[in-house]
């Protein structure tokens, strides 16, 4: 028989056995939504570092956003812009499985497993915060869902899945007129992007398209530094039977680009493809050598570049934002060709750049084949984001 000392001793141990159990199922829970609150709080900076005030005193909603209802009816489906063609219907989807199987799977699997109530509201925020999508685009899809919904419609799947399509062709819709390429001659494209984006491989496959058009494009292989750029950029001005102005390796890109633009007038072309050196966003000095090549473009052809497309890679997520960020600030970048759609699961991402940059996407690739750049497609990428997320699956 124990002793009240050994009685003591032991109900001091089984105290401390509870207290422990405790402070871990704590700890796992905090663990769960360590990524959305993280997201939660990144965004919340970022307001307050630019509206100049503390967090707590942000109340107002960003520029450009509508003042959220307290309570409001569910949307009915919006209509795609236009038509969509089976061939980019087809093509969407398919470069868009992988996406689909990550946070959209996750978001199908929420809705489906159970009523939807306030748990349900918690994990949909959860999911979008630790998507690819950015986070004000995860807060303004979540907010659309919570705030711009009534207490009945939130309990129906069908409404919530409408709502969620509507804000993300909202999101995707930055107002940015179409690109008229017959309105110079000729039209000058400065292409830039990091090394490996697929930036070289894109100014090729416009070429052999914009060719296939009938227009008379002539290519400037910009990027004098990184081996074999040239020779790349050449390999495919043979595919695309298109010229390549070149200079030598080492050599000043702004000359090279000067020279192209310069034989881009007294040729008659109508489209002329300038490529740069893969850029880090965070190098400076590179940076302020970009700023003096577009100088010496105006003087070769006032005016130009008539547009400037940052080149980025699906497969970074995140990351391309924050590159986006600092090529628009200075180099005041005007379109968006996202690649390697169809190698990621983090195609979402494109909600991001579009809600934060206010920057149009014009191209995406979603395959190794030349046809595979295609126009960016709204309406075309919604439908095949969402494709059978109300099932769960990846489709």
């Amino acid at each position: 028989m124990l002793s009240v000392d050994e009685l003591v001793k032991l109900g001091i141990a089984i105290v401390a056995i509870v207290l422990v159990l405790v402070v871990l199922r704590r700890a796992s829970a905090k663990s769960k939504a360590k990524g959305a609150t993280s997201a939660r709080e990144r965004l919340g900076q970022e307001e307050a570092e630019s509206a100049g005030k503390p967090r707590r005193e942000r109340k107002r909603p960003r520029p450009g956003e509508p003042a959220r209802p307290a309570e409001a009816k569910a949307p009915e489906p919006v209509e795609p812009d236009g038509p969509i063609d089976e061939e980019s219907r087809e093509a969407y989807r398919a470069g868009l499985a992988k996406t689909r199987g990550g946070f959209v799977a996750r978001l199908g699997k929420l809705f489906g497993k159970k009523k939807i109530d306030a748990q349900t509201l918690e994990e949909l925020e959860e999911v979008l915060f630790t998507a690819d999508i950015g986070p004000r685009a995860a807060d303004r899809i979540f907010q659309s869902v919570k705030s711009g919904m009534s207490k009945n419609d939130l309990e129906d799947a069908d409404k919530i899945w409408a709502r969620i399509r509507q804000t993300s062709r909202e999101i995707l819709n930055v107002g940015a007129s179409p690109v008229v390429m017959s309105a110079h001659k000729p039209f000058v494209l400065l292409v830039l992007g990091v090394n490996g984006v697929g930036k070289t491989t894109t100014i090729g496959k416009l070429a052999k398209q914009l060719t296939l058009d009938g227009k008379k494009v002539l290519l400037a292989a910009g990027d004098t530094f990184r081996a074999a750029a040239t020779e790349q950029l050449e390999e495919w001005g043979k595919r695309a039977e298109v010229p390549v102005v070149k200079g030598k390796s080492g050599g000043d890109p702004s000359s090279v680009i000067f020279d192209a633009i310069k034989r881009g007038v007294d040729e008659a072309f109508d489209v002329v493809i300038c490529d740069t050196a893969g850029r880090l966003h965070s190098n400076s000095g590179l940076m302020d050598e970009l700023k003096k090549l577009r100088r010496v473009m105006d003087k070769a052809l006032p005016g130009c570049p008539h547009e400037t497309w940052m080149v980025l890679d699906a497969t970074t997520g995140q990351n391309a934002i924050a590159q986006a960020k600092t090529f628009k600030d200075d180099m005041g970048i005007t379109g968006i060709v996202l690649t390697k759609l169809d190698g990621s699961s983090k195609g979402g991402v494109v909600l991001g750049i579009c809600d934060e940059l206010k920057v149009p996407v014009r191209f995406v690739g979603v395959g190794e084949k030349i046809g595979d750049l295609r126009p960016f497609d709204p309406a075309a990428f919604v439908e095949a984001l969402y494709a059978d997320a109300s099932t769960g699956e990846a489709g």
